[in-house]
C-alpha cells in the first residue's frame, strides 16, 4: 500500500524535497494509523478560478486519501500584501471587502474535490494579523537582502530598477512562519513557489518546532493552446464556473497529445486505469475522441453533476457532429439604424474586442443566418440576425 500511496502522490509532481519524510509519515499512518498534515495556500486574489488551479486540490484529495488532513490555508493576510511571486511590478493590494468574496469563491468550488470532513479551513490573519513590531522584526532577522535578491522575479526588477517594496520581502517569510504555526508536516505549491516553500522548512527549523516540512511541487498547467500556461488574461482556460456545454467543449478541443497531461494532473483515474486507456488508443482498440470525452465526462460532473454532463455531451453532438444550431441561445436587442458585424459581435458578447472581431472575419470564422462574412465593414439594418462565431459561440441578434 505504501508503494501505491507513493507512486499515487508523486504522480505529475516537479519536485518533491525530503521524499523520505514523506515515506515515514506514509508508513506511520499505514502501520499505527498516525495522520499527518498537509498544508496548500490560496492567496484570494481574484473570485474566477480556472482548472490550473484545481492541480493543487486534486493532489491534495490524494493524500487525503492516504491518511493526511489538509491544512487548507487562506491567505486573508498575505492577500492584503500580495505575492510577489513572478511579477515583474508590484501587485494590487486587495480591500478586506475584496478578500471576503473571493474567498466564498475558493472554498465553493474547493470542496467539490476535497473531503470536506478531512479539511481544516484555516485564515494567516488569526495569527498574523496578531503579531507585534517586535515579532515582525525577530522574523525578518531569519533572512537576509542578498538571499531574497536570488529570487528570480525579485532580481530581474531590482536589475531593471523596478521598485521592490518593503511589503514583498515579508511575503515569503509570512507564508513560512504559517507552517511554524500550523506546525504542517507536508506543503504543496507551484514550482513559481518554491522560495516560499523552502522557507517554511528554514523557519520550522529556526522557530525550533521539531519537524521539518516535506515539499512537493506541482508544475503549472497548459492552457488549451498546449503552449502557455493557464491564464484567463490569455483566453486559453477552463473556468471552473463555466456552463457544462462550454466546459465539456473547451475540454473537448484540447489536442490528443495534452489530452493525457490533463488526464495526469486532473483526472482522479488511478495511473493504472490511465495506462489501460493509453494502451487501448496505441492498439486501436479506443478512439482518442472517446478517451477525450471520458475526460470531459469527468470535469464537467465534478464542477456541475452527471446529468449536466451528459446533456452538455448530448449537446455537443448534436451541435458539432450533425451540423445543427443550439436550443439555448443568448437574444440580444440593439436599438440602431444600422450596427457594424464586428460591434455587433462585441456587443452580443461573442467577441471581446472589434479588432479581434475583424481577425475572425477574415480568417473565416464568423457567420451570419449559417452564412459565412467576408465583409469586414458590413454593416446590418433592422431585422433578426444569428451570429456565429466559430464552432461553439452563437447570439441571436435583434436590430431595431
Amino acid at each position: 500500500m505504501i508503494e501505491e500511496a507513493l507512486r499515487e502522490i508523486s504522480r505529475g509532481t516537479a519536485e518533491i524535497i525530503d521524499n523520505e519524510r514523506i515515506e515515514k509519515l506514509l508508513k506511520a499512518y499505514f502501520e499505527e494509523g498516525k495522520g499527518y498534515t498537509v498544508k496548500a495556500g490560496f492567496d484570494p486574489t481574484a473570485p474566477d478560478l480556472h482548472l490550473g488551479h484545481t492541480v493543487l486540490l486534486q493532489k491534495l484529495a490524494v493524500f487525503q486519501k492516504y491518511g493526511a488532513r489538509v491544512q487548507f490555508l487562506i491567505g486573508s493576510f498575505t492577500a492584503t500584501i500580495g505575492d510577489p511571486t513572478g511579477k515583474s511590478a508590484t501587485r494590487k493590494v486587495l480591500t478586506k471587502q475584496e478578500i471576503i468574496h473571493n474567498i466564498d469563491s475558493y472554498t465553493t468550488q474547493a470542496f467539490k474535490i476535497l473531503d470536506e470532513s478531512k479539511t481544516d479551513i484555516v485564515y494567516n490573519d488569526d495569527w498574523l494579523g496578531n503579531m507585534t513590531a517586535a515579532d515582525m522584526i525577530a522574523l525578518a532577522s531569519n533572512l537576509t537582502v542578498a538571499r531574497m535578491l536570488e529570487r528570480d522575479d525579485f532580481s530581474k526588477r531590482y536589475a531593471s530598477n523596478t521598485p521592490i517594496a518593503v511589503s514583498e520581502f515579508m511575503y515569503p517569510l509570512l507564508q513560512g512562519y504559517d507552517s511554524v504555526h500550523l506546525k504542517s508536516d507536508i506543503e504543496i505549491g507551484g514550482t513559481d513557489q518554491k522560495f516560499n516553500l523552502l522557507m517554511g522548512r528554514q523557519l520550522q527549523k529556526a522557530y525550533e518546532t521539531k519537524k521539518q516540512q516535506a515539499v512537493l511541487m506541482m508544475p503549472i498547467l497548459e492552457g488549451l493552446d498546449g503552449v502557455q500556461k493557464m491564464s484567463k488574461s490569455l483566453g486559453n482556460y477552463i473556468g471552473v464556473s463555466d456552463e457544462p456545454k462550454d466546459m465539456f467543449g473547451k475540454t473537448l478541443s484540447i489536442s490528443d497529445e495534452l489530452m493525457w497531461r490533463y488526464y495526469e494532473l486532473l483526472s482522479s483515474k488511478s495511473l493504472d486505469e490511465i495506462d489501460a486507456l493509453k494502451a487501448g488508443v496505441e492498439d486501436g482498440s479506443l478512439h482518442p475522441k472517446k478517451v477525450k470525452e471520458e475526460l470531459a465526462l469527468e470535469i464537467t460532473t465534478r464542477f456541475h453533476d452527471k446529468a449536466a454532463a451528459q446533456a452538455a455531451k448530448e449537446e455537443f453532438e448534436r451541435v458539432h457532429a450533425k451540423s445543427q444550431i443550439p436550443t439555448d441561445i443568448e437574444e440580444f436587442t440593439i436599438n440602431a439604424e444600422s450596427l457594424w458585424i464586428a460591434q455587433a459581435l462585441v456587443d452580443c458578447k461573442l467577441e471581446p474586442s472589434t479588432s479581434q472581431a475583424r481577425r475572425d472575419i477574415k480568417q473565416g470564422g464568423v457567420k451570419i443566418n449559417q452564412e459565412k462574412v467576408t465583409d469586414m465593414n458590413l454593416q446590418l439594418n433592422a431585422g433578426e440576425y444569428l451570429l456565429q462565431v466559430g464552432k461553439r459561440k452563437f447570439a441571436k441578434l435583434r436590430v431595431d
